[in-house]
Formats: structure tokens, sequence, C-alpha cells
């Protein structure tokens, strides 16, 4: 076991026997190789072995400060132990910044790390005794001037009868008689973008496809034939719609079950998806599956070349993740997932989220799309200090797509906006200038200008033309006044996990209940703080009893007070039983994907 090759900084006999394995490669082998223990994995270490051929004098080696979310997570801050080798002699080693190592040898360099993870959901890395979930940006260090070489990667010592699954392409290896599993790629940047599941999954074919699509089931509370069900409305629909299938294979790697995390994770071939249940599946998958074309083909410039040291800004997020969402509603009523009311009710909400926010009077689309670095703070994404893009954007898509049919007299849609981005930019292996290039392919379908659009509603923060946009399409928008459930205190999740209160209204039930700002809550309920508070209030009722025990000043202390009581006005889309002739065909465009 790779575990047992290294004891007190020195190297065994057995480490001549590794160097060889990793070193020694037959011709057309990848060319930077890494191999990773799953030996025990309840403890939760990928001990990694890197073999970087070709070294004159010096390489320098990097783990990226980011992948998947918009968020600097600094992976470096899970590694341990970084040991490097020229043959089977130690290499000179220096820790040059948080996430970089230089390191002085010739020929083979053999690098040595572990690295600590069991974090769940779609954008994390987890090992444990039920199963391994990699994304490989997480646990690989690259080497900055040679990402675009080929790569290989080798899982050693996996339990019993754990198997692998991915988009990449997978391999076997067992030198030396030790068990392996892997996969390799075409550089490392194309490794990044297949994360990898390792364990006892179910896997199965979508039957009904007009392309090979798999999917890989880790979990429980799930049906087979539910899955089967949403997965081959969606991909039907949207592989249609978008005239066929960018990929030989594609995978949804699905975790299902409490404490599977939430949400899902885009990549060139795959997905990966964490859900408590089948039943919040597809509204994830018809997102995740359209981002095959949008965001991972149709491409922002800003965002490329990849730069893993730093934020990488684009204002294009509005178009590359609402868009995308604006998609994921279409593909659910068309499909027939959802029915036309729950297609309005989702579009009412999204109107109801943006107008509850005050950020939403200032923060445009772009500045949404430039500020997402900013979202793992928990006080920018109060709703006075930022907008969602993927809200904005979901409704910029759809009040488009009514204009470009309005314009056209529904001979043309955001369909060909979106057709024509795929062909004019993604096929011709090109990125879009932004929102530049999404307004000029708008002009080009539609026949004319959207300069004032996108300088009102895109780049700048002008109030959404809700109602006279709507009513092209023989929609009306309705208010209605709600009361809801409010804490009477501003909760801050900080770094280490563990929450805050940031202020306490002055007046509330928690305030004459004695909670302070700066008191840490310890427990809520009996049981941990909820990971979104703001989800959770939203699902009780004004008056139900919060029981929290909290700390202040190193001394722990119970509080309990009933939820305040706020009124605010939602909004409703419906049908206008009077629109004429052209409104209704619109409409009808929308719901079912017709021009």
């Amino acid at each position: 076991m790779m575990t047992k090759l290294w004891r007190g900084g020195r190297i065994l006999p057995a480490i001549a026997f590794l160097v060889c394995a990793l070193s020694c490669a037959a011709p057309g082998e990848a060319t930077i190789r890494y191999e990773v223990s799953l030996s025990h994995p309840e403890r939760h270490l990928f001990h990694v072995t890197m073999a970087i051929p070709d070294v004159s004098g010096e390489v320098t080696v990097q783990i990226p400060a980011w992948n998947a979310l918009y968020q600097i997570r600094d992976f470096a801050s899970h590694v341990q132990q970084v040991e490097a080798f020229a043959g089977t002699a130690s290499a000179q080693t220096e820790k040059v910044d948080k996430e970089t190592w230089r390191i002085t040898g010739q020929g083979t360099i053999t690098i040595r790390y572990s690295t600590y993870w069991d974090d769940v959901g779609p954008f994390a890395t987890q090992l444990n005794g039920e199963h391994a979930f990699i994304n490989p940006a997480m646990i690989l260090l690259y080497v900055p001037d040679r990402r675009g070489e080929d790569v290989q990667l080798v899982f050693r010592d996996p339990p019993g009868t754990w198997r692998l699954a991915s988009a990449a392409h997978i391999t076997s290896a067992s030198p030396g008689g030790a068990r392996g599993i892997g996969v390799d790629a075409r550089s490392y940047d194309s490794l990044l973008d297949a994360p990898i599941e390792i364990g006892n999954f179910k896997e199965f074919s979508i039957p009904g496809l007009p392309a090979d699509i798999r999917a890989v089931v880790h979990g429980d509370g799930w049906s087979q034939k539910k899955i089967e069900g949403d997965l081959s409305r969606i991909c039907n629909y949207e592989l249609k719609l978008m005239d066929g299938a960018p990929f030989e294979h594609y995978v949804f790697i699905l975790h299902i079950g409490k404490g599977a995390g939430g949400g899902g994770m885009e990549h060139l071939n795959s997905t990966a998806i964490g859900i408590p249940s089948d039943e919040y599946l597809a509204g994830v998958a018809a997102h995740e599956f359209f981002h095959l074309w949008n965001v991972k083909r149709i491409r922002p410039a800003t965002l490329e070349p990849v730069d893993y040291t730093k934020e990488q800004y684009t204002r294009a997020l509005w178009f590359a993740e609402g868009v995308t969402s604006t998609y994921g509603a279409y593909t659910l009523v068309r499909s027939g997932i959802w029915n036309k009311e729950r297609f309005y009710e989702d579009l009412g909400e999204q109107i109801s989220e943006l107008e509850l926010r005050p950020a939403n009077r200032w923060q445009s689309a772009e500045q949404s799309s430039l500020d997402a670095w900013l979202e793992k703070y928990s006080l920018y994404n109060g709703p006075d200090e930022s907008v969602s893009y993927y809200t904005k954007g979901q409704v910029l898509g759809d009040l488009l797509d009514i204009l470009i049919r309005d314009r056209t007299n529904n001979e043309k849609s955001l369909d060909d906006l979106l057709r024509g981005l795929n062909t004019d930019f993604a096929k011709q292996g090109k990125t879009y200038r932004d929102s530049l290039d999404i307004r000029l392919e708008a002009e080009k379908v539609a026949g004319g200008s959207f300069e004032a659009f996108f300088r009102d509603y895109v780049r700048g923060a002008e109030p959404l033309p809700y109602q006279q946009t709507l009513a092209l399409a023989g929609l009306e928008l309705r208010t209605v006044e709600h009361k809801r459930a409010v804490l009477g205190f501003t909760p801050d999740r900080e770094s280490g996990g563990t929450v805050a209160v940031r202020a306490v209204d002055e007046g509330s039930l928690a305030a004459e209940a004695g909670l302070r700002s700066g008191d840490l809550i310890v427990n809520w309920n009996g049981a941990d703080v909820p990971r979104s508070l703001g989800r959770w209030v939203r699902e009780q009722q004004p008056g139900e009893t919060v029981k929290l025990r909290i700390r202040r000043d190193e001394k722990e202390q119970a509080l309990q007070f009933k939820l305040g009581e706020e009124k605010e006005v939602l909004y409703q889309v419906g049908e206008d039983a009077h629109a004429g002739e052209k409104a209704r065909r619109i409409r009808d465009g929308l719901l079912r994907g017709v021009t």
C-alpha cells in the first residue's frame, strides 16, 4: 500500500518500484502521471504521487485556488507533507506561496503528498467508507506551463468491489499485482472537467435517446424508473432543440439521499448532482444538461484561458447561468414534466425574488456577474447587497425571447439565438465577447437593434419592463399581499461554519428575548443550525417558536422566541383572457417552443 512506503520522512526500498511504475511507461501512455491510494478510506486521506518526466533543472507545480464554483477556495489548505524525488534521491523542494512549490532536479521528478477531503456535494470531494467522489482540481497538482500534455490518473487499493465512473476515458492498471482503476485525458484541464465517482454505485443507460447517456447513482431514496423517465424527457428535448449531441457519451453522476448535498455542477460531458430525493432531479438536471451548450461550448472569452490561481472575472454569467435557467424552465414545461401553471408560478417566483431585493434597483445583471466572487461572503448575499445573476438572467431571457418573437411575428425566438451562438461560436471553436456578441446575435435573429434593451437592463439596472413585455405574450403580472415569517435578526455564517448574530432588529421578538449582536448560535431547536436559514424561515409560519442555545462571553445559555411577521408583495404570472391572436401565438410559442 502506498501509505506504507514512507515513514518519518525517509524513503524505504519500496519507493524504487513505485518510481519505476510511474516513470517506466510504455510508449503512448500519458506524459504526466498520478497515482492515488484509496487505502483506509475512513481516514479521508488521498495519498497522491505525481511523476513529471523530462524536467531540466527545475519544475514549478501548483494546486488550483478555485474550480467549479466562482470562489477562491484554496485547495492547498488541505495538502500535507509535500516531498519530491529525482529518481530515488530526495530533490530540493521550496514552497513559494500558498499554492506553489518549486522543485530542483533532472529527469523524472516524483512528488508525493496527501490531501484530506470529506466534503459532500457536487462542488466538493469526499473519501469515506462508502465511496469516493473526486473533483480532480481539488487533489491534483499541475505544472503551469505543461497543462496541455497528456495525463494519466490511477487509483490504487480501492476497497473490495469498488468501481469507477467518469466521462473521462476509463483505464485499468495493475503493475506488481496491485489493483488499480483510473482514467486518462489529453490535458490537465480536460481531466479537471470530468469528475470521478468510485464505489458500489448503480449504473444504467437512459433509454429512448439518440445518444449514449448513462446515470451513475450513489445513495438511496430513488426510483430507476423515475430517473429514466425524467432524464429521457429532458435530454430528448434539449438535444432536439440544439440540433444533436456534441458528445460521444455523457454521464449523470447522482448523489441522492439525506446528506447528499444540494445542486449540480456542469462539466464538458457530464454533470454531478446532489439531491435529497429523486423528486428534485428534473429541476436540476434540466439546467445542468443545457450547460452542455451554454457555458461549456458557447463560452465567453473572459473565461478563457482558465487561470486557476486567481479570480477570473466575467460580465456574462447572467447569460451563461441565468439564461440556462430560462431553458431549464422551458425544458420542463415543453417536455411535459411541468404544466403551464407551474411554469407561470416559477416565473412569478423569479420576479418576486428580484423585486424583494433592494439591490435590484442598482446592481445590473453584468455587475452581478462580475461580483460572483463575493458570493462566499454571507453579507454580500443579503437583499440589500446583491441580486442573483441566475434570477435576473432567467427573467431577462424570458423577456428577450418575447421581444424577439414579437418583432418577428413569432417566426424567430431565443431558441434561434442559442442555435446561432452554437453555430457561429461553439462549432467554430470560438469564444464570444460577453454581452456584446449576445446582443449582436439577437439583432441578427430579430433584424433590429437591441441596444436600448442591453443598455438599460443588462449593463444598467433600470426597472425591468415586466408588464408591457409579458403583455406581448398574452400574460399578466398580478400582485398579492403575503404574510411571511421573519427571524428578527441577521445571521452571519463565518468561514469556519459557526453562525453568529450580526444584528438584531430593534423591537423584534428576538430582541425582547435578549438576543444580542455577537452571540454565537450553537444549537437550533435541539439540532444543528440549518445550512440555509433564509430557506428555513421561508418554510415557517409567523408565531412559531425558535429555541436557541447561544454562546456569549464564553458562557452558554438558552433563549427562545416566536418568529415575527412581515407583509410583502409577491408577483404572479397568469394568462390574459383578452389577449389578441398574435399575443396568444407568442404565448403558445413560449410554452411549446414553436415559431
